[in-house]
């Protein structure tokens, strides 16, 4: 694509080399050192000079690096004269610092939208923001993507008719719905509280579960911990078998296995919106890529098309 430039951080660079392959343009090098006192110092190693440049940086661990590696690459896009400069964030791991539940807590979702704005960015392309009110901490356009059709049509591939969505919580229910039309299959959703990082009740799921096949969506799956809760639950009503679906598979402290052994659990897929830690994962892990979705929203966004198309269930 002509006057555009793709840089990636080092947090994945797999999924912005794939972004390119999609746009039929070369991803352009970006060199990271790091001095004797532990700064970090970026170099973009293209020219940026009136060009319309986006850089691929997802916030995953270890996140202050990778974060602080993003504004070190907007600065140096600024200082090189770049046209305009859009920050492609599969994975905003602030997103869930996104109000205060204690006195005197910090809001990190605002903060890491202050900062982004404040080093020069343009634009922010995004996708499945674990809460949808972080769309309004920047104070820059957001194109705010999801992976309901990825998903979808990876689960129209096996035959879903008697088969029942469920939401983890009230808060992703919106988007279980939308993900339940588009499979036409019914909702169910349970209620949850989160005590802690680790600690998260469940104390019922209203809808129907028993003698189905369950697909559970969520947007995240980090420590596991609502998962666990959940399967829990399934299997006392029960459900007949159990499918894991969210967006972004962060899989830390040794989820992925623990969920994987659960006889009940089929499947459990996820996007590459993050790069998997396990080299060689479950038999059961299914990924699927969402580079098309984010080349296409890249070649719009270049072009002054809409983007608001690719927001919509297919």
């Amino acid at each position: 694509m002509r006057d555009i430039t793709v840089f990636s951080g080092s947090a994945h660079p797999r999924l912005a080399a794939e972004i390119c392959a999609h746009l039929g343009t070369p991803l352009q090098a970006c060199e990271v050192r790091r001095f004797a006192n532990d700064c970090l110092e970026v170099q973009l190693k293209a020219n940026c000079r009136e060009r319309d440049v986006f850089l691929v940086q997802p916030l995953v661990p270890p996140v202050q690096e990778h974060l602080m590696e993003l504004l070190l690459m907007l600065n140096a896009g600024r200082g090189a004269s770049a046209a305009r400069l859009t920050v492609v964030m599969p994975h905003n791991a602030y997103a869930r610092s996104d109000k205060k539940d204690a006195p005197r807590t910090s809001l990190g979702g605002r903060l890491v939208a202050d900062l982004l704005q404040a080093a020069g960015t343009g634009r922010v392309l995004t996708m499945t923001l674990h809460s949808p009110q972080v769309h309004g901490f920047f104070g820059v356009p957001v194109d705010h993507l999801h992976a309901l059709r990825e998903l979808a049509a990876h689960f129209r591939g096996s035959d879903p008719a008697d088969s029942v969505v469920v939401s983890p919580d009230l808060g992703n229910a919106k988007e279980a719905a939308t993900f339940a039309r588009m499979l036409g299959v019914p909702l169910a959703v349970a209620a949850k509280q989160r005590f802690s990082d680790e600690d998260v009740r469940i104390s019922a799921v209203i809808g129907d579960v028993a003698g189905r096949d369950v697909i559970v969506l969520d947007d995240e799956i980090a420590r596991g911990s609502t998962m666990v809760e959940l399967l829990g639950h399934l299997g006392r009503l029960g459900a007949r078998s159990v499918r894991i679906a969210c967006t972004h598979g962060l899989f830390s402290a040794d989820s992925l296995r623990r969920l994987a052994e659960r006889d009940e659990v089929r499947e459990i897929v996820c996007t590459n919106t993050v790069p998997l830690r396990d080299e060689s994962p479950s038999p059961k892990l299914t990924v699927l890529s969402v580079a098309p979705a984010f080349a296409e929203a890249i070649r719009r966004i270049h072009n002054g098309e809409s983007v608001s198309a690719l927001f919509e269930p297919a």
